[in-house]
């Protein structure tokens, strides 16, 4: 069912049993659940789905190793077990990431982990070899039963130095242990939103749908795309909105403090100096300041990361001139013989983590472990659903699930452990299964086997349906970028409810995140868009001057 037809059907018949405010991926994972168990569910946002926070990640799917110092065992279990599932469930956006950590000392840090657990320690001397290889030897052990990436590996500084030879050569050993990395957190929640939808009617997704109040348990909503309002009627409330939370529980009456979220930069380099030097591995290291950032592999560019910093506003975080300056000089800490200069940027971001509110010493000691906090109005129950890491998403929406179940008083009847996501399904295990999967989308769509190639390289399985689609039609490749064609974009705007241009750009693909937008693919895709969507001549002006924007305002793109 399109958007459009969701708003009327609500307009007509405006109860709902369970309604989610927020489309990150808490509220994504959450509504899925909702949608497979048979509840009654209503997922909205104020803007696009995954366009806040969730968008923002590090695109890591990691357990968190650091978090062992501050006695979070129970969190880094948990994630590190989510993130396997992750890499087996969504196989076409998730994939095993070799980490590598250049180690500079032996003993120190030694004393880190008690003082910190002892809250006597706020800013941690640097870890040395031991502490690390006693980490990762927990790291492992959580999850060794699963197989899912091999275990970790040490090297001395010789061996270390053949295998990436630009490698500060003050190191004395690396050591190499596995996560995962998340290709794009936008598909990845797009595609848990339509898989929900999928459950059935019960199960209804809006994006660009506005929460404003409360009035006698009745939900005042608007439609930013319209600017109408109407009511909804909700058995029970999820305030899914990450750093939003406090201001959404506001809106409703709840003046409680919940978050007390911090900022993380990034930057999307291309450095194909620096992109050859790291390989296939992510560099995760301290800077000497104490902080932990990451240098890995994003496709063939790089990106560079994170900042963590207090934040009040979570609406005004932008990546500053000093965050890129201290991005760009800590590669120099571990490659110190490869320029890398802000010309070579091509994309930030910037986002706030949904942290809860604390009164650590530092923001490196505030707990990234996830908790749901109720509160009721108008007699309607409203559990916001605090903290929490991008990979420990489904854990987290397990829990929130079964406890409206409970509220509900329904037995659970599906899980989603072993679940996949979207074009993971039926994902082949072999090059030889993969390249049937590839003919087999090349046929039904009367494809090129390139063409074949990219489809499935962007959307997994799926790939099948979208090959399907631009089979129903005359297409053509975009003139301004010739890789995507004009019935894929179609496809993008009607199935998966791409309602803008930065939609497009931004979340259900990565072009502008790889440095490949453009005004002139902006124009076509307000074109195409406009062609799908009805929007006449003034309107798609409209859309050409609010992506570009966009783009600028918030990844820093002059186009």
């Amino acid at each position: 069912m399109n958007r459009d037809a969701v708003i009327e059907q609500l307009k007509k018949n405006n109860q709902v049993s369970v309604m989610i405010v927020g489309a990150g991926i808490n509220g994504a994972g959450t509504f899925r659940d909702l949608a497979l168990n048979g509840v009654d569910v209503l997922l909205i946002d104020r803007g696009d789905f995954c366009s806040g926070a969730s968008s923002a990640s590090s695109h890591m799917a990691h357990g968190g190793i650091r978090y062992l110092e501050n006695g979070e065992f129970r969190l880094v279990r948990e994630a590190v077990r989510e993130r396997n599932r992750m890499i087996e469930n969504a196989p076409h956006i998730v994939r095993p990431l070799p980490t590598t950590i250049p180690i500079f000392k032996f003993w120190s840090g030694l004393l880190n982990a008690p003082l910190k657990f002892l809250n006597l320690l706020d800013r941690p001397a640097e870890r040395g070899a031991f502490i690390i290889k006693a980490g990762l030897i927990m790291y492992d052990a959580y999850t060794r039963s699963q197989k899912t990436v091999p275990t970790h590996r040490m090297r001395g500084r010789t061996a270390s130095l053949e295998m990436f030879p630009r490698l500060n050569p003050d190191i004395l050993f690396t050591a190499t242990y596995y996560d995962g990395q998340i290709l794009s957190p936008e598909r990845y929640t797009v595609e848990l939103v339509k898989d929900g939808e999928a459950e059935g009617p019960h199960a209804r997704a809006v994006n660009y749908l506005a929460f404003l109040r409360m009035e006698n348990g009745t939900a005042i909503l608007r439609d930013e795309l319209s600017g109408q309002e109407f009511t909804v009627k909700p058995g029970m409330i999820i305030n899914a909105a990450g750093p939003w939370i406090d201001p959404v529980n506001r809106q409703m009456g709840i003046k409680k403090r919940y978050i007390g979220g911090t900022k993380g930069s990034h930057l999307v380099l291309d450095n194909p100096e620096l992109r050859r030097a790291i390989g296939d591995h992510e560099f995760f290291f301290e800077n000497k300041d104490g902080r932990i950032v990451l240098i890995f592999p994003f496709y063939d560019r790089l990106i560079v990361g994170t900042s963590d910093l207090p934040i009040e506003d979570a609406d005004t975080a932008r990546c500053t001139p000093e965050e890129e300056q201290y991005f760009i000089d800590l590669v120099a800490r571990v490659f110190p013989d490869i320029p890398v200069t802000k010309d070579q940027i091509i994309f930030r971001f910037s986002g706030v983590r949904p942290l809860e509110f604390s009164h650590a010493k530092s923001t490196g000691q505030i707990s990234r472990d996830h908790s749901i906090q109720e509160d009721r109005i108008d007699d309607v129950r409203v559990l916001s659903l605090v903290g929490g890491k991008w990979t420990s998403y489904r854990a987290f929406s397990e829990q929130v699930t079964d406890r409206v179940l409970g509220y509900l008083g329904k037995a659970r009847s599906a899980g989603t452990e072993d679940l996949p996501v979207g074009g993971g399904r039926d994902y082949p295990k072999s090059v030889e299964q993969r390249n049937e999967w590839i003919r087999r989308v090349s046929a039904e769509g009367n494809l090129a086997f390139e063409q074949a190639q990219r489809l499935f390289d962007r959307y997994g399985t799926g790939a099948l349906q979208v090959a399907r689609s631009i089979a129903g039609g005359k297409d053509a490749p975009l003139q301004s970028l010739p890789a995507y064609t004009r019935r894929e974009i179609q496809y993008l705007t009607v199935e998966e409810k791409a309602a803008r241009v930065d939609d497009l750009l931004l979340r259900r693909s990565t072009i502008a995140w790889l440095g490949h937008a453009s005004r002139p693919l902006v124009e076509e895709l307000a074109e195409v868009m406009g062609e799908t969507l009805g929007w006449d001549s003034k309107r798609r002006q409209a859309e050409v001057e609010r992506t570009l924007t966009i783009l600028k305002d918030l990844h820093g793109l002059t186009l």
